[in-house]
């Protein structure tokens, strides 16, 4: 069921996430841990389309933001959630949507890499039930490895159908406290809380849709 039209998102402010207001609105396997970590990000402006699921090859490597110097090394090992945190950030909203940026940040005191798509759901009840589909992968979008040095950040696309613009019977929205990120190829976690996030619990609705990072 196509999502319905309101009224454009006034300028929303999110703690550890998304905060949605206004018009209001993934499955991943349980994580061996999950950490918690702080973030805010305000949102002004309309979402971009939804995506499609054509694959795309591999690019040339990428480095991450933050940070000047040498580069960092494309052939470090695969970040981990013991030396990342994790944010939502440059949110904005339009009609029924919300587009922001999902960052990962190396804590750590060595370059390490990304590479693909994470796997994002919202979980809630105050013990990490996962609530409704994990999010989409978006596959159009180009997936490099990117090479953090330490304090440097990779982004992924994130995009969000509010779940209230979807008939109530079809999509039966529930609330979560937040996301449970994997980072790519990771069996652990990072919880990135969230305030006012709703997922369809039922039906097939595409809420959440998520790129690779870069």
């Amino acid at each position: 069921m196509s999502p319905r039209s309101c009224w454009p998102l006034a300028p929303i402010v999110v703690a550890l996430g998304v905060l949605l207001a206004g018009c209001s609105s993934t499955s991943t396997p349980a994580p061996t841990s999950t950490r918690t970590v702080t973030a805010t990000a305000t949102a002004t402006r309309s979402a971009a389309a939804t995506p499609t699921s054509s694959a795309v090859a591999p690019s040339s490597g990428s480095t991450g933001t933050g940070a000047e110097g040498a580069a960092p090394n494309q052939n470090a090992a695969a970040c981990t959630t013991a030396h990342l945190s994790g944010a939502f950030a440059g949110a904005t909203a339009g009609a029924s949507n919300v587009e922001e940026e999902l960052q990962l940040t190396n804590t750590g005191s060595t370059d390490c890499t990304l590479q693909g798509w994470p796997g994002v759901s919202l979980v809630g009840k105050g013990n990490g039930t996962q609530i409704g589909a994990a999010a989409d992968l978006d596959r159009t979008t180009p997936h490099a490895t990117v090479a953090l040095k330490p304090g440097t950040t990779a982004v992924a696309r994130f995009h969000i159908v509010q779940a209230d613009a979807f008939d109530a019977s079809a999509c039966k929205p529930a609330t979560g406290d937040g996301f449970r990120v994997y980072p790519p190829g990771s069996k652990t976690s990072i919880f990135i809380a969230a305030s006012g996030v709703r997922n369809c619990t039922v039906g097939h609705e595409n809420v959440f849709t998520v790129g690779a990072f870069h």
